[in-house]
C-alpha cells in the first residue's frame, strides 16, 4: 500500500498542519512517510501545498507529480491539481468556498461544506481537519484515532486547549464523507 495525497489551499488555512498530522500518524502506525511542503510567495494568503506519502515500503521520492488523492481548500488549488490527478483518484474539496464543479469524470469527488461545519463547531480554523478526517475515512491511509494522537504532538503549550475541537473536526469530517459518499455512489 502506498497512498499519495496533495493538500492545498491558501497560506493560513492549516495546509501544513494537516500534512504534518497525516505524516505523524503514518509514523505512529509504523509506516514509511514523506512530507514535502511548498509555499507560494507569501506564507499567509499565498498558495501553500504539501505532498504526503504514506507507504508500507520505502518511498523512492517525496515528490508527487500525479496525485492519487487531493484535499483541496480553495479554488486556485482545484484549478492547479485537478488536471494532474491520476485516473480513479479522489478529490476531497471544501465546497463552502469552491463554487465550481470538478470537470473530470474519471476521478471520484467528495464535496464537504467544511467551512460551514467548522463554524458550527465553533472555530472556522478547523476546516482543514474536517477535510483530513474525510480523507482518512475514505482512503483508510491511517486511522482517525491515530490522527487524534498526532494532535498531541503538534498542539502543545497554549495550543493544547484546541485538541478537543480538532478531535471533533476529524470525527465530523469522517461522518460527512461517509454521508456524502452514501448519497453519491
Amino acid at each position: 500500500m502506498e497512498k499519495q495525497v496533495v493538500i492545498s489551499g491558501f497560506g493560513g488555512q492549516g495546509v501544513m498542519l494537516a500534512g504534518e498530522l497525516l505524516a505523524e500518524a503514518g509514523k505512529t502506525e509504523d509506516k514509511f512517510v514523506t512530507f514535502l511542503p511548498s509555499y507560494g510567495p507569501e506564507m499567509r494568503g499565498g498558495t501553500a501545498y504539501c505532498d504526503v506519502i504514506v507507504s508500507d515500503k520505502a518511498i523512492a521520492s517525496p515528490v508527487i507529480s500525479f496525485p492519487q488523492a487531493a484535499i483541496i481548500l480553495n479554488l486556485p488549488s482545484l484549478n492547479k491539481f485537478e488536471p494532474l490527478m491520476k485516473k480513479n483518484g479522489i478529490i476531497i474539496l471544501n465546497k463552502t468556498i469552491i463554487p465550481q464543479d470538478v470537470k473530470r469524470k474519471d476521478v471520484r469527488v467528495c464535496k464537504i461544506d467544511a467551512q460551514t461545519i467548522a463554524k458550527e463547531l465553533g472555530n472556522e480554523k478547523v476546516t482543514n481537519l474536517i477535510l483530513l478526517g474525510a480523507y482518512a475515512e475514505l482512503e483508510k491511509t491511517v486511522s482517525i484515532e491515530t490522527l487524534k494522537k498526532s494532535l498531541k504532538v503538534y498542539l502543545t503549550g497554549r495550543k493544547e486547549k484546541l485538541i478537543p475541537i480538532n478531535e471533533r473536526a476529524l470525527d465530523t469530517g469522517a461522518a460527512a464523507a461517509k454521508e456524502y459518499m452514501a448519497c453519491h455512489v
